[in-house]
């Protein structure tokens, strides 16, 4: 599939604190996002044939008869919430490569009036919710998986996250000042953005004064809880090289996992020591970068999924910016910061900060940064990484480059 597909559009809501979204529903949101995604890339719903969406975001029957979409080829969803981030972009670019539809939308539209989805429901907080994401959380129902975790305690996905972070902890020395140092490093990013929820600055003081969740997460560790839709168009890299952006093409995208990963995060902890203190993505960013035909040395940005703060430092580990175990020193020597780092990292300020659109609002910061128009703009940003999860299997990772 490399570079045989690009992403000819991008199209967003504004991003509203939880619940502020209404009077509109989720399903105005994705439509009126997939709308401006068309006219980005100068197409109209004409066009569009196939959905390639994640975590149950949209029922393409119902957007597809709102928007008037003649006729929907290819509709297909993959699983586990943010998960399948990076990973419906791939999907996207299957089904184009193998002439099952001309035109894919991906799209999550997020609306928490009226659900939470596995935050802090446990200690009464308004912010700092959010774990993984995805349909599960949404029915008002506790998820079988937390309810058989549910015996030691373990009743949101920060639970569940917060003993991988003990574990790293454990075995390489990582401490709390490492996790401030990426929420603080992302704030920084986020106070230029002018859709990011949270501008204000973070110091470290204010970051070791805040509520703590589920130890050793406290509040600036958790992602937001927040509204709105953001949409990506693909379409094969030819036809993309005539519309009206300038085309980001897809070299690599895999999606799953080591299987015995995800059972982590839903049910119980029986995951083989080697990747227990993980993000659970080091097979995929194997499969990934054999498929681009390019290293982590290559990438010039990476938008890592940040549902809490240590997943962000286990990812540069598991995608091989630095060796297992180092994670937590690499980005205490400021080698995240998008001044001066050897890799900046979620220069949108990414869920910590910006907005928790489930990940695709990292999608839409690997565009506008291989386009050139990023608000914190990587000079001759090349390559971009984009990851989803972990929230369970799948996790997901995606190149794309301009």
């Amino acid at each position: 599939m490399k570079d045989q597909t690009a992403i000819a559009g991008i199209g967003y809501t504004p991003y509203y604190k939880r619940g502020q979204s209404l009077p509109q529903t989720e399903t105005e949101m994705a439509c009126k996002a997939i709308l401006a995604a068309l006219a980005d890339a100068g197409l109209t719903v004409h066009d569009l044939d196939g959905f390639t969406i994640y975590s149950s975001s949209i029922d393409p029957a119902t957007v597809g008869s709102i928007l008037g979409v003649p006729e929907v080829r290819f509709a297909a969803t993959l699983t586990s919430g943010g998960g399948g981030t990076a990973g419906s972009l791939g999907l996207a670019a299957a089904a184009i490569v193998s002439g099952q539809a001309e035109v894919c939308v991906t799209v999550m539209t997020l609306q928490q009036a009226a659900r939470r989805l596995g935050g802090t429901q446990v200690d009464g907080g308004g912010s700092g919710g959010g774990g993984g994401g995805g349909s599960p959380y949404g029915s008002g129902r506790v998820p079988q998986g937390f309810v058989m975790a549910a015996g030691s305690g373990l009743l949101s996905p920060g639970h569940s996250f917060a003993l991988l972070t003990q574990r790293h902890m454990k075995l390489y020395g990582t401490k709390r000042e490492h996790l401030a140092e990426v929420a603080i490093s992302q704030r920084e990013n986020a106070i230029k953005r002018p859709t990011a929820l949270r501008r204000e600055p973070l110091t470290l003081d204010d970051y070791f004064n805040a509520r703590m969740l589920s130890d050793p997460l406290c509040l600036f560790d958790y992602t937001m809880e927040s509204d709105g839709a953001v949409a990506a168009i693909v379409t094969s890299a030819q036809r993309a090289r005539d519309l009206r952006q300038p085309p980001v093409y897809i070299m690599g995208s895999a999606n799953g996992g080591a299987g015995r990963w995800g059972s982590a995060i839903f049910s119980y902890f029986q995951m083989p020591d080697e990747y227990f203190a993980s993000s659970g993505h080091r097979t995929v960013a194997k499969r990934m970068f054999d498929m681009a035909g390019v290293g982590p040395q290559d990438v010039d940005v990476a938008l890592l999924y940040d549902h809490f703060s240590p997943l962000v430092i286990m990812q540069l580990e598991d995608y091989g910016f630095c060796g297992i175990g180092e994670g937590g020193p690499f980005v205490a020597e400021g080698n995240i910061r998008f001044d001066g780092g050897t890799i900046a990292v979620n220069t949108h300020g990414g869920h910590l900060s910006e907005a928790y659109i489930i990940g695709m609002t990292h999608v839409r910061e690997a565009v506008e940064q291989l386009r050139g128009v990023a608000v914190n703009q990587v000079q001759g940003a090349e390559i971009a990484l984009v990851t989803g999860g972990p929230a369970g299997l799948p996790v997901s990772g995606t190149l794309l480059r301009r």
